[in-house]
């Protein structure tokens, strides 16, 4: 799942994201996100974020937050894929709204299932295909799948997704509504939740580990 790389288009979907219809996407999600940061205090988190946080204190604990920028991560480390980070390091991954559920490439989620650590978990935010709200970012260079289609790419990489979405955001008009529902329904997004269990339940291709250099922070 390679990021976005044709020419404006994450700087198209960033400026929407920014916008006041796609903050009240990002602020109906900010809830779960904090609570997800701080579920593991004793293990560091990653968050892949749409923009950069406004409050870098806003994300608790010991963690990462990069944002696409130009095909390429920004924020805290500046990279492309692979990620140089070290394998199995954080207990939590947030995936919000980065990348396209395009199975041609799984890049960006290797990597996240690399840096999991065993027993971790992913939370992974959607735009809603079949929302209304789906208007409001129309042209914008932003994609949106259904559920089944990221259960697919997360199981091919090694990762248990759960059976039930929740859907969250608004619906219709551009309002913050943190409310959670079973399944996506019509609300603008939805939140997807994986683990990676010890063994994995189906065989993947064993990827190169990469080690914590000496000296190195990963946080």
């Amino acid at each position: 799942m390679p990021l976005p790389s044709h020419p404006g288009q994450p700087d198209a979907a960033q400026a929407w994201f920014a916008s006041s219809e796609g903050a009240m996407v990002l602020d109906s999600e900010q809830d779960v996100v904090a609570s997800a940061l701080e579920e593991r205090p004793a293990q560091p988190w990653l968050w892949l974020a749409p923009l950069p946080p406004a409050r870098r204190s806003a994300a608790p604990g010991r963690g990462l937050v990069l944002h696409p920028r130009g095909g390429r991560f920004d924020g805290e480390v500046v990279c492309g894929l692979p990620l140089p980070l070290p394998s199995e390091t954080f207990g939590t991954v947030v995936l919000q709204h980065v990348g396209t559920a395009d199975p041609r490439g799984t890049g960006l989620l290797e990597e996240v299932e690399r840096v999991l650590l065993p027993g971790g978990r992913v939370l992974l935010f959607a735009l809603n295909p079949l929302s209304p709200y789906r208007w409001r970012w129309r042209g914008h260079g932003l994609s949106a799948a259904e559920p089944l289609s990221w259960r697919r790419l997360l199981r091919r990489v090694g990762l248990d997704p759960g059976a039930v979405s929740e859907g969250i955001g608004p619906r219709w008009e551009p309002m913050v509504d943190r409310r959670r529902q079973s399944g996506a329904g019509l609300r603008a997004a939805y939140l997807l939740r994986a683990d990676k269990r010890s063994l994995p339940l189906t065989p993947v291709r064993r990827r190169r580990l990469l080690p914590v250099s000496p000296g190195a922070a990963t946080a």
